[in-house]
């Protein structure tokens, strides 16, 4: 409890759990689509099992730091570039991202549904299955991130358990205004997109800087709600 009676442990706290929330905005995006294919009563408790989930990986990887720091020694080298675990898993994860987001976008626009009775487990299970595979990469950024701000493994901890409780509290409302809104749906699958790119670009050891990213997501987010205002004034075409 000594981290937290101090001025530099409050302040690394409130910073971390701050980063912590942002670096899930990805996350909660992801889940938000993919929970969005459930019938809906199974799509709250699955965003609850998959924040849930998430946050128990991140903690799992914060008390295997030793190991974690061993990830990036090179393991294997691919047109003169050593690549590491670490950059294995980020490619990995990328490409399923950018393969998933490119597969949704496809789905909603040239794909006609229909109902089917009985397949709600198996999809339940499947939508899981993707989310934990996804919580795995984005826990990476997550759990570095920790360990570079703060010293203490508690106020870590802490800080990520406050950030999974905002997340867990704004994933539903985040889930049910991007189903509301077609536009924003294919908006949010592009920045998967994005991210997905930036993942593998990461992996192969060019260096995006994230505040470019998020900042073109704001953008092009902020953009998008001003077209949906003007749609809304001008009445649907």
């Amino acid at each position: 409890m000594d981290a937290f009676l101090t001025a530099d442990g409050l302040v690394a706290l409130a910073t971390l759990a701050a980063l912590e929330i942002v670096l899930g905005v990805d996350n909660v995006v992801f889940i938000a689509i993919l929970t969005g294919r459930l019938p809906a009563r199974q799509q709250d408790a699955a965003r609850r099992l998959g924040l849930t989930l998430a946050l128990g990986i991140r903690i799992g990887l914060l008390f295997t730091i030793s190991w974690m720091m061993g990830l990036t020694r090179p393991l294997v080298t691919v047109l003169g570039h050593g690549l590491s675990g670490r950059d294995l898993i980020l490619i990995g994860g990328g490409l399923f991202l950018v393969g998933k987001a490119t597969w949704e976008i496809y789905d909603k626009l040239e794909v006609e549904h229909v109902e089917r009775a009985g397949a709600g487990r198996a999809q339940f299970v499947a939508v899981l299955a993707q989310i934990l595979l996804l919580d795995i990469v984005f826990s990476l950024d997550s759990v570095i991130t920790a360990v570079g701000m703060a010293n203490q493994l508690s106020v870590m901890v802490t800080a990520m358990v406050i950030a999974m409780l905002v997340m867990l509290v704004s994933a539903g409302g985040v889930s049910r205004f991007i189903d509301q809104h077609p536009s924003l749906k294919i908006l949010a699958l592009a920045f998967l997109l994005l991210i997905g790119v930036m993942l593998v670009a990461e992996g192969m050891g060019t260096h995006v800087e994230k505040g470019y990213i998020y900042f073109a997501m704001a953008f092009s987010l902020l953009v998008e709600m001003l077209n949906m205002r003007y749609r809304r004034r001008r009445g649907p075409r």
